[in-house]
């Protein structure tokens, strides 16, 4: 059975993402209706520094309702530096963030997770499910070689710097019940099968990596419908809107963003069958992000050119 965010999930009047790392930076990309571009030049001056990209996905999140607002950030990028770097070009405040949620555990979400910690001097709550920790982990090659995820989390370091660890495979809430996540994602989709050549050693076995901890978000936009965020999309981006549209029992989709993992020869024959899906589900607004790949991405800038934008790190969007 699983567990339900149905009037629970309050409302929000504003929702703000801004990309603090993905896989792809733009400085000559152009403002338009809720999108909001980082200048070029500050006083008449480009400066001689710039945002990095990675292949890596962080979100900076805030939701307002009335008169209340709250931060959080999901995913925290590949390396110790990305992040950090873009926070001081774009002078987000790390102070402001709440709460720290995760995608899942691979190193392209968790990277810097630590100097953010450390940057932000406090205590806060990070919501992760609990096989984000699994390990060792492995991306299995055609010749049959295996290569080993680095281990980036380890639950005895979080602690110790201050992180307050919540566990949790179920649908959550946080930010006074203004941003969902969506706990472990169902997989009825008969297309999208998850990542079919990782895989994971439990008990000293080899058996396959189903990315089990791969959770979204999802946010109630005031008479929009849904915003869903997702960090990679292992368990199907498809498979993913299903289930944010099933544990809050809210049918209209208002915008879809993140990495939905389209990449790569694997992945590319079912790209044509993710629009579909999607063009069933109309959503205002599509930012395919980090893990999508040049293919997917072209498609849907074709499919939706209405709804479609093109993300860019330094991106604040308005929804």
């Amino acid at each position: 059975m699983i567990t339900k965010l149905v009037n629970r999930l309050k409302e929000v009047d504003s929702i703000e993402v801004t990309t603090l790392i993905d896989n792809y930076v733009d400085v000559l990309l152009r403002n338009s209706p809720g999108v909001t571009r980082p200048p070029l030049a500050i006083g008449g001056n480009i400066p001689f520094d710039t945002m990095l990209a990675e292949h890596g996905l962080s979100l900076l999140i805030k939701v307002k309702r009335g008169t209340k607002s709250h931060c959080i950030l999901f995913d925290c990028g590949y390396t110790q530096v990305g992040v950090i770097h873009n926070m001081k070009i774009l002078e987000v405040d790390p102070q402001q963030i709440e709460a720290i949620v995760l995608s899942h555990g691979h190193m392209d979400h968790t990277g810097a997770l630590y100097p953010i910690i450390e940057s932000l001097g406090k205590p806060i709550p990070l919501i992760v499910h609990p096989e984000a920790f699994l390990s060792p982990r492995f991306f299995g090659l055609d010749d049959g070689r295996r290569l080993r995820f680095p281990q980036t989390l380890i639950k005895e370091e979080m602690k110790s710097k201050g992180l307050e660890i919540v566990e949790d495979s179920s649908p959550s809430l946080l930010a006074d019940g203004m941003i969902g996540v969506t706990g472990e994602v169902e997989r009825v989709t008969d297309f999208e099968k998850g990542l079919p050549n990782a895989c994971v050693e439990r008990d000293g076995k080899i058996e396959p990596d189903m990315i089990l901890d791969d959770q979204a978000l999802v946010i109630k936009s005031k008479g929009k419908g849904l915003v869903i965020i997702s960090g990679c999309g292992h368990a199907g981006i498809i498979n993913t809107v299903f289930h944010a549209k099933k544990i809050t029992d809210v049918d209209k989709i208002h915008a879809v963003l993140g990495g939905f993992h389209l990449s790569g020869p694997i992945f590319e024959p079912i790209i044509e069958k993710t629009i579909i899906e999607f063009k069933k589900m109309k959503p205002e607004v599509i930012i395919p992000m980090h893990c999508t790949g040049w293919m997917a991405i072209k498609r849907f800038s074709e499919e939706f050119a209405s709804s479609f934008v093109l993300n860019s790190v330094g991106t604040r969007i308005v929804l």
